[in-house]
């Protein structure tokens, strides 16, 4: 089994589709919706994780693409490295999934890479550069 997270960005012809239904069924994946915003009528986008056999994503993938629908894979890891962060949260305020969150009473950063969607907001709103990219293929 294979696991690939990516977004998806869909035209607006194909929004009011059960898309996500159509992957589980057809291609016989497990489909984690990370983040979406999706309205019939109007261009929708999501973050998903998929897993299945790679035959499997492939199909699904030239799917999607023969809907329409661009797809980003991400090939990137967030590194985060707690030896040089001195937890100012910065980069709490960029992160969308609040991977990145503020422990109390400590204050101090924590770092849930199961929550992360890799979009790399929060790399340049460290300004010690303890957030990185880990590039992976």
């Amino acid at each position: 089994m294979k696991t690939i997270k990516t977004s998806l960005h869909f035209p607006a012809e194909v929004t009011d589709r059960p898309i996500i239904c159509e992957l589980i069924r057809k291609y016989d994946l497990t489909v984690n919706v990370l983040q979406a915003e999706i309205t019939a009528g109007k261009r929708g986008k999501s973050v998903v994780d998929m897993v299945g056999k790679e035959a499997n994503l492939e199909q699904a993938l030239d799917y999607l693409r023969g809907l329409g629908v661009t797809i980003n894979l991400f090939t990137t890891d967030i590194i985060y490295n707690k030896d040089k962060c001195v937890d100012c949260g910065a980069c709490i305020a960029v992160c969308p999934t609040n991977a990145i969150s503020m422990e109390e009473p400590s204050w101090e950063l924590t770092f849930d890479a199961s929550k992360c969607v890799r979009c790399k907001q929060c790399v340049p709103a460290c300004p010690l550069r303890a957030i990185n990219i880990d590039v992976f293929q």
